[in-house]
């Protein structure tokens, strides 16, 4: 008899628990093995805090948003523990000894990707899914969680239009995403917003702002700007840019100092973006701002059919190539067809929106605009 090992790490996502339920049944049914759950990601792992995930455990978990298992971002190769960071590996490689572990699978997006190889790089048994509301996971079409949070975020958008056009405001909506622009993209096209700003695209503000004029001199009085979480105005990366320049070109420790005190500061300029932009648009278009930030709310709750369909096919291959001893691979989406891929062509790399993606030019075509003349 096998032994597997399922654990979810990262932020929650609709669809891990219809993924390892999927895992579970697959596993026990099809193949005879027994599965253990760790609780609470890596650090589950590190601690041997183990749940049986046995038919019992699986049943009734389809439709429940979040994870049975908990989960936490903690990295096996720097996990704290009290007021130190430790490398848990060696704890990790022991307990999973100790449990007679044949291969152990994480559901998780990119970070989850790259713990997942340094511990197949360790010796252990491997497969990952990928799962993140972002959609930005390499080397699969879609990741579960992402149509859910896609759905959750056009609703939204769907009901903020109400407000806008009654009292004549812009609303400003920012969504997640990280440092991609799946999920503005998507819920901004289908949500009908006026204005969608993406992180691959840096913007000007000047120029949302006169997207948003020229709207209100055809008759509209109002507008949708979709914001992404990870979209920064072109002048915060032009002196992002010129700091991290002059840093390496000086070794005066007070001028590094200094430097290194630009950067902190344009970094909690980018997290306050969203309230800047509303303010800017306020002043250049004299047209009331409100801004909306979705946060979490768009990762909660239960998971779309489309997810649930995708986090099942996939969680049952999983058992199929821990079956046929297949490590070391994420299990994708290509073209509709599951498929095996080698962790070391996923771990650390990012999808981003491409600039000539068919959904950029659908905005062009109908004349939304993406912060930039």
């Amino acid at each position: 008899m096998k032994v597997i090992g399922v654990l979810t790490a990262g932020g929650d996502s609709p669809g891990l628990n219809a993924a390892i339920r999927a895992v579970g049944k697959s596993a026990i049914r099809q193949h005879g093995m027994r599965v253990i759950g760790f609780k609470d990601g890596f650090r589950g792992l590190a601690q041997n805090r183990t749940v049986e995930l046995d038919e019992a455990a699986l049943s009734g978990i389809l439709t429940i948003g979040g994870t049975i298992l908990g989960t936490s971002r903690d990295k096996p190769n720097k996990m704290a523990i009290g007021d130190q960071v430790w490398d848990a590996t060696p704890v990790i490689m022991e307990n999973c000894k100790l449990l007679h572990l044949d291969a152990l699978v994480c559901l998780g997006g990119g970070g989850t990707q790259k713990n997942a190889l340094h511990l197949q790089q360790a010796g252990l048994n491997v497969v990952t899914l990928p799962k993140t509301i972002d959609n930005d996971v390499a080397e699969t079409d879609v990741t579960f969680g992402f149509d859910t949070a896609l759905g959750i975020a056009t609703e939204a958008i769907d009901r903020l239009h109400s407000t806008a056009h009654s009292h004549h405001r812009i609303i400003v909506v920012e969504v997640m995403g990280h440092n991609a622009g799946w999920l503005a993209l998507g819920a901004g096209l289908a949500g009908g917003a006026d204005v969608i700003l993406l992180p691959e695209i840096p913007y000007s503000a000047d120029d949302v702002a006169e997207a948003v004029s020229q709207r209100r001199r055809g008759g509209a009085a109002f507008s949708i700007v979709v914001v992404s979480e990870g979209a920064y105005s072109r002048y915060h990366l032009e002196r992002y840019n010129e700091l991290k320049a002059a840093k390496k070109e000086t070794e005066d420790p007070d001028k590094l100092a200094e430097i290194e005190a630009g950067l902190q500061q344009a970094l909690r300029l980018r997290r306050s973006r969203t309230n800047r932009l509303a303010e800017q648009l306020e002043i250049a278009t004299h047209l009331e701002a409100r801004v909306t930030v979705l946060g979490h709310v768009q990762r909660g709750g239960i998971p779309s059919p489309a997810d649930r369909l995708l986090a099942t096919r996939l969680g049952a291959a999983v058992a199929d190539m821990v079956a046929d001893d297949q490590y070391g691979v994420m299990v994708a989406t290509q073209s509709g067809q599951v498929v095996p891929v080698p962790l070391d062509e996923v771990a650390g790399r990012r999808k981003t929106v491409p600039l000539d993606h068919p959904w950029i030019n659908t905005c062009r075509n109908l004349g939304i605009s993406l912060g930039i003349d």
